[in-house]
């Protein structure tokens, strides 16, 4: 076999060391824009201080009762704002290959919204950056190959339904936004009840289903998503395994997010949820090492 010359190796050796340069650059400036918009995304927000008492749940359905007693609520304060941590694995096919991928997830309860932040690890040197928004009533999915490339900029009526009825679902992470004005809800038997959310402009629904405990155990809504580049109404479910407690909240903490379709079910993502913090200031000084000493040391770590 012959031998590569020490020149062409130096030249390969100095091709990957420059794409892996750009790369991590690219995420740099990835996750620098997508913090600035989490600073812009929690300023003006305050925690009033809010204490959850007994009698706030009265007017809630039997098993939402139970949900938010057994979620530890009564005697804390109101959630107006919540940061989240999340591993996972994704796929975009039924039959496609799993992918790694670490995930923040930031939320503000009183003017609804998230900002979801994720690095996939899609191959060996190769990753895609994601961010999906809900701000405002608006929708909007960011997906960049080494993030980088823009593969997708989703936005529009079904990118807003989308993340609405997202949202709704994930209150089972921040549960006394159960109590928000911008839902309804109706009983449908004592392991159920169907919440309906309202806001600029937007309404949707979803089913809470819950077990004997008070436990949220599944949530099914319609919702569109992205098949074969068209949008699609479907049956979207998240089915939850395991829960925990972080700052003496009880939520779910591992699960599976479904698409019901047709062709039968597509289980697309995995989730752990790793560690949740209420009612903690944030601000983007745009000093990245300020804010990866003072943020991430004392938060991720």
């Amino acid at each position: 076999m012959p031998k590569i010359p020490l020149m062409v190796i130096g030249v390969l050796a100095a091709i990957i060391a420059a794409f892996l340069t750009i790369s991590h650059i690219a995420n740099i400036t990835f996750n620098q824009k997508a913090k600035k918009e989490v600073g812009d995304f929690f300023t003006g927000i305050e925690d009033k201080g809010e204490i959850i008492q007994e009698s706030d749940l009265a007017e809630l359905p039997p098993s939402v009762q139970k949900w938010l007693v057994y979620s530890q609520v009564i005697g804390k304060e109101r959630i107006t704002t919540a940061r989240l941590k999340q591993t996972a694995v994704m796929r975009l096919k039924k039959e496609g290959r799993w992918m790694p991928l670490e995930a923040e997830q930031y939320f503000t309860v009183d003017k609804p919204g998230y900002i979801w932040i994720a690095k996939v690890k899609a191959a060996p040197l190769m990753h895609i950056g994601a961010r999906d928004k809900y701000h405002a009533g608006k929708g909007n999915v960011l997906i960049k190959f080494l993030s980088l490339a823009t593969v997708a900029n989703s936005k529009g009526e079904e990118t807003d339904q989308g993340s609405l009825v997202r949202y709704l679902a994930e209150t089972m992470w921040i549960p006394t936004a159960a109590l928000s004005n911008h839902i309804t809800w109706e009983e449908i038997d004592g392991r159920s009840a169907r919440a309906t959310m309202s806001y600029a402009g937007i309404t949707a629904s979803g089913v809470f289903h819950f077990n004997e405990k008070g436990q949220v155990i599944n949530f099914i809504a319609p919702r569109y998503g992205e098949f074969d580049g068209k949008f699609a109404l479907e049956t979207w479910s998240i089915p939850v395994k395991e829960y925990g407690e972080f700052d003496g909240i009880r939520v779910p903490t591992r699960g599976d997010v479904i698409w019901k379709l047709k062709t039968g079910d597509f289980n697309w993502y995995k989730f752990e949820v790793k560690k949740i913090e209420y009612n903690k200031p944030f601000a983007y000084t745009g000093d990245d090492s300020l804010f990866y000493l003072s943020f991430f040391h004392s938060f991720w770590t």
